[in-house]
């Protein structure tokens, strides 16, 4: 069964109109999400390039919160400085390491310590 409902033109306009701005937004809305331009944020590609580090191990550093990111469709991102800090902490790591091994003596050098 199919009804007909009249209504005036003016309060048609305005639907019309209302309608044709909320299509518009939508439209801008869908269309930032398409933008390739990510500016400072970089994928989970890039982040793997730039540490040298597997996806996996990408994931083991959201979930122990040593790297920070932000989730869009589920899409993963992160800031440049983010990714900077955790190259900085490496390098920290590696240094605080360095001094904590202990140094290879020769056999010679053991035999003649010196008291």
């Amino acid at each position: 069964m199919i009804e007909i409902v009249n209504i005036e033109k003016t309060a048609y306009d305005k639907f019309v109109g209302q309608f044709e701005g909320f299509v518009k937004k939508m439209t801008e809305m869908g269309n930032r999400g398409t933008n390739k331009c990510l500016g400072g944020w970089l994928d989970n590609d890039d982040v793997c390039r730039i540490l040298r580090i597997s996806k996996r191990t990408l994931q083991t550093l959201r979930d122990n919160g040593t790297l920070a990111y932000s989730q869009i469709s589920h899409k993963t991102y992160y800031r440049q400085e983010d990714v900077d800090n955790v190259i900085k902490d490496v390098k920290n790591r590696k240094k605080a390491a360095a001094w904590r091994k202990p140094r290879k003596v020769s056999e010679a050098q053991a035999n003649n310590e010196v008291f």
